[in-house]
Parts: structure tokens; sequence; C-alpha cells
């Protein structure tokens, strides 16, 4: 008798072939924050459905991996894979993300709370 539900098993395989038995990316270092936006216009051939829809994904603007894992219902080492190799391939761009030095200092994060504050008065 079965549950209905997908079967663990399949969902393993499915990773391990999207992968090509990859566990890491190769090229550029990502993380699950980066962001990724669509660098062609138009059709890309050759690519495989997954990195077709990653890559439709990204038409409509920039999107962290994150996001594709969940959107695409990939495990986040297989997106970062199928990411990394979109970048390779120059179907993906990644825009830097902002480092630890160049976010606003606490300071100023502390005015803009009491700018809000006083707001809600």
């Amino acid at each position: 008798m079965t549950t209905g539900r997908p079967r663990r098993e399949s969902a393993l395989v499915r990773s391990y072939v999207v992968t090509g038995g990859r566990t890491r990316p190769e090229g550029a270092a990502l993380d699950p924050a980066t962001l990724v936006e669509a660098a062609v216009i138009g059709s890309a051939p050759g690519l495989d459905p997954d990195q077709r829809r990653v890559l439709d994904m990204c038409r409509g603007g920039g999107l962290s991996v994150a996001e594709i894992a969940g959107h695409a219902r990939l495990p986040m080492t297989a997106a970062l894979i199928v990411v990394g190799d979109l970048i390779a391939g120059g179907q993906l761009a990644a825009r830097a993300t902002s480092r630890p030095t160049e976010l606003p200092s606490v300071e100023l994060m502390q005015e803009v709370l009491d700018g809000l504050r006083n707001l809600a008065v």
C-alpha cells in the first residue's frame, strides 16, 4: 500500500543526477546569500531542464541561491552546484554581497530606529 508521498530515495537520486555526482561547486565561491541574475537574453541551448528552470527564475531579477534552492526544491548543495555551473557558463552573473565593513554603523542604525519611533508618536 502506498501513501502517495514520494520516497526519500528518489529525492536523493534526483540530487545526484542534477549535480552529476558532484558534492561541491566548482569555480567561484558561492554562499546561500549570493545574489545571481540572468546574464543572457533569449534561449541558452545545451542546458539541462534544472539549469533552464534556474535560469528562467533569474530572468525576472536577482535571486539569492537560497531562494533558488527553495523555489526549485533542490538541496542547498545541489543549488550551489547548478548556479556555479551557470555562472561558469556565462548564463548567470553573481552580484557582490555586502561585506561587514560596508554595512551601516550601529550608531546610524540607532538614529534610524529612534527616528522611526518618533514618527509613531
